[in-house]
């Protein structure tokens, strides 16, 4: 009789190989592994409230089940997709009742995507944590320093898993291949080392979405297997399976932030290859091509500013270019504009001048203007000495004038301070030479 397809068993093999023990759970030694922090807590029987946060697929809900079962803890799992307060209130009713029953009965609260629990939601559970009727350990693949309000969070650890590594995910996959009970290993299928390989690339860390690949491209090896009598898990079938890899992304999320971030820091290192990558991870990833111009645009005055003068019009430039021509033919432009700006001379000048101005005016308040500044259009404002003294630039021999643009309260005040880098360095030696000019017309005339 020939055996069933593995899409034909209704439970998915990711969670028919979900790990029940430490033993059978790969990655995260950073957590686990002999001396650490959590594998201590876990033997010590003291365990506090929780917070898993990490990428999807890293096995924060088979820690949770495994933390219940070493703790002997009624589980209780709860998704704040499906659920809530209405949910919340009855599981605290039930771990209330355990415990007057039996008071060394511990309920183990877990939270699937606590990050989306709303303030007020999370409020529902925070004295019931305080108390210690539950323990709660919420999973997140969000940074909970943003969304989980600080309460709560003050009292829980932060566990941060890391997406697992090539290693972890060919131990996953042997082992779901060689499971006669809850894996593949009843169809007696192999897979090549090329193969494997493949699959924990496609994968990009996560062992859900390895497995999911792995069940797909199986099926499809046992449906050709009447006909080619190889049971080859092959790179083909594996492609057919995956269709498209989908790159580990959130637009709203940490990893949205932390990308843009990368990008940003390579640009400034003047990292062309490092900046690049950035960018088209970001783009392969389903990022919006007019955020990432967005902030080119803003480097570009940022970082740039008049080292180069034409890094903005570059950047503007390919804004307009991707407007034109949209996906994907556009997105070269930004690319572009990405090297462009990465092999830029940098200068901070514009931003630090721009901060202290802002810093010095919230001191300061609001100063009056100059007199011999002021415009003076009408009759009454002459009369008040609006532009009184004014000299007119052009009259003057070089177009320098000896007169203060500043209040009185802030003369002598020198905010840009321009680099030697790039135009900058052209721009400082006009301006070291004005300066010399004045000072030797002051010096002239107190003589």
């Amino acid at each position: 009789m020939t055996p069933l397809s593995p899409l034909e068993n209704n439970t998915p093999l990711a969670e028919r190989m979900r790990p029940s023990d430490l033993d059978s759970f790969f990655g995260q030694k950073q957590l686990l592994a002999e001396g650490k922090m959590l594998r201590e807590l876990l033997l010590s029987g003291s365990l506090p409230s929780l917070i898993l946060w990490g990428p999807p697929g890293t096995g924060k809900t088979s820690l949770a089940r495994i933390i219940a079962r070493m703790t002997n803890a009624t589980f209780v799992f709860f998704s704040a997709v499906l659920s809530g307060v209405k949910e919340v209130r009855k599981i605290v009713s039930e771990a209330e009742q355990r415990r007057e029953s039996d008071s060394s009965d511990r309920t183990i609260f877990f939270v699937d995507e606590i990050h989306r629990f709303s303030k007020s939601q999370q409020d529902a559970f925070l004295p019931h944590v305080e108390s210690g009727l539950f323990t709660l350990v919420g999973a997140t693949t969000e940074n909970p320093s943003f969304q989980v309000i600080a309460p709560l969070l003050s009292r829980c650890r932060v566990l941060v898993l890391d997406p697992l590594s090539a290693a972890d995910l060919e131990n996953i996959v042997n082992r779901a291949l060689q499971d006669r009970k809850h894996g593949l290993g009843i169809f007696d299928l192999v897979i090549q080392p090329e193969s494997l390989e493949f699959l924990t690339e496609l994968a990009d860390g996560d062992a859900r979405n390895c497995l999911n690949i792995l069940e797909i491209a199986a099926t499809l090896v046992l449906q050709q297997t009447a006909e080619t009598g190889d049971l080859s898990i092959t790179v083909n079938a594996l492609k057919e399976a995956s269709q498209k890899k989908t790159l580990r992304y959130d637009k709203a999320g940490d990893e949205h932030y932390n990308l843009i971030s990368a990008l940003h820091k390579s640009l400034r290192d003047s990292d062309p290859d490092g900046s690049l990558y950035w960018f088209y991870r970001m783009i392969e990833s389903g990022e919006d091509p007019l955020y990432i111009s967005r902030r080119l645009i803003r480097f570009a005055s940022e970082d740039i500013g008049i080292a180069d003068p034409h890094a903005l019009i570059q950047a503007n430039a390919s804004r307009s270019t991707y407007l034109f021509l949209g996906s994907p033919e556009g997105e070269l432009a930004l690319a572009q504009t990405v090297i462009y700006l990465a092999t830029a001379p940098k200068s901070n000048s514009v931003y630090t001048a721009s901060k202290q101005v802002k810093h010095r005016i919230k001191d300061t308040g609001s100063l009056p203007v100059p007199h011999h500044i002021r415009n003076a259009p009408t009759f009454l404002m002459k009369e008040l000495g609006y532009g009184q003294d004014y000299k007119y630039a052009h009259d003057h021999k070089d177009g320098l004038v000896d007169q203060s643009h500043l209040p009185p309260e802030l003369e002598g005040s020198v905010f840009y301070q321009p680099t030697n880098k790039g135009y900058e360095s052209v721009v400082r030696d006009r301006l070291t030479k004005w300066r010399k000019i004045l000072n030797q017309r002051r010096s002239n005339n107190n003589d």
